[in-house]
């Protein structure tokens, strides 16, 4: 299941990290969003989605939460 498939204010772990761009994979690991890690999905925009990661929120677009597994 993807992240934009996430029911809000459950808590979830990252399984996966879908994506074969380096810098985004770097950007993702520098916000605490990597594999084992909890995720939160606080609310679902239209054009993404809020969560929060080890006590931090942060606004996803569609296509991240897409890359997201969990």
């Amino acid at each position: 299941m993807t992240l934009k498939e996430a029911i809000a204010g459950q808590e979830y772990v990252i399984r996966k990290i879908d994506t074969d761009d380096e810098e985004l994979n770097a950007f993702l690991f520098s916000l605490g969003c990597y594999s084992g890690e909890t995720i939160t999905v606080v609310s679902h925009l239209k054009g993404g989605c809020v969560v929060s990661i080890k006590d931090a929120r942060y606004n996803i677009d569609n296509q991240l939460a897409e890359a997201i597994l969990i």
